[in-house]
């Protein structure tokens, strides 16, 4: 879950300063976590507690108003009627990474996501990006190849990971459905040789910076047993005191014990 918050920081700065390289600072002036890591947390939080995870992420969206939400979504958290609206954009994947760590199998895992994204992302095309995020993740933390989680994905969901990052990054723009940005996060992390050679692989596509590498970030978690020291620290010490704690205890009960 840490590797998705992590991914995150590191692309807040080039969501609109977008880049084509992996050579750049991994955490620039003014990194920050923003609303894909805030409901992120929420959804661990509802992990840990049991609570609605429809209203714990209007609690965290009036907690933190200002990070960075998609215009639908705030006016969903906005309204009274919370009903949801058919959206098939990547905050569907960004959010799920806690679901892959949590559930002991992979029928649990799809079931689970689906029914936590359909809160607000009920389109067929956003619910399965979701679930092809968190299933990547079970795969990866309980030893799954590259190439099974590729197979697997490509067999369940017909997302194309058969093309290259040299060959996608040229002509790849800004693009925030699930369909045209989780398949290039899936495949970042595909191409990498270790968890911050994910992240760089994602932010270098050049495109939704911060919410592409949130989804490889935690999909190389789980694959490579964890996220680096110095990420770590880093990351907890943008995180506030609310966020940290929530995230802490989900790191403590669900993923130190279970990464493979």
């Amino acid at each position: 879950m840490i590797g998705a918050i992590a991914g995150d920081i590191i692309g807040s700065v080039y969501e609109r300063h977008r880049i084509k390289t992996k050579d750049f600072p991994l955490f620039s002036q003014g990194c920050r976590f923003t609303d894909d890591s805030v409901l992120t947390v929420a959804l661990a939080d509802a992990i840990l507690s049991g609570q609605n995870y429809d209203k714990l992420m209007r609690e965290y969206y009036c907690r933190y108003p200002r990070a960075g939400y998609g215009g639908m979504f705030r006016q969903w958290a906005q309204n009274d009627d919370h009903k949801p609206y058919n959206s098939f954009g990547n905050g569907s994947a960004m959010r799920i990474s806690p679901v892959g760590f949590a559930f002991d199998n992979l029928e649990a895992v799809l079931e689970k996501a689906k029914l936590y994204t359909e809160i607000t992302h009920n389109h067929p095309e956003g619910i399965k990006g979701a679930q092809a995020a968190a299933s990547a993740i079970f795969l990866a933390r309980n030893g799954r190849s590259k190439k099974e989680i590729r197979e697997y994905i490509e067999s369940n969901f017909a997302y194309d990971l058969s093309r290259r990052l040299d060959d996608i990054r040229p002509h790849y723009r800004f693009d925030v459905t699930c369909q045209g940005s989780v398949p290039e996060a899936i495949i970042a992390f595909l191409e990498s040789e270790d968890y911050e050679d994910a992240v760089r692989n994602a932010v270098s596509l050049g495109g939704d910076s911060d919410t592409q590498a949130c989804i490889t970030g935690g999909i190389a978690e789980a694959f490579y047993g964890g996220v680096p020291e110095h990420i770590e620290r880093r990351v907890l010490k943008i995180l506030d005191d609310p966020l940290r704690s929530v995230t802490l205890q989900f790191m403590q009960l669900y993923v130190r014990k279970r990464i493979s």
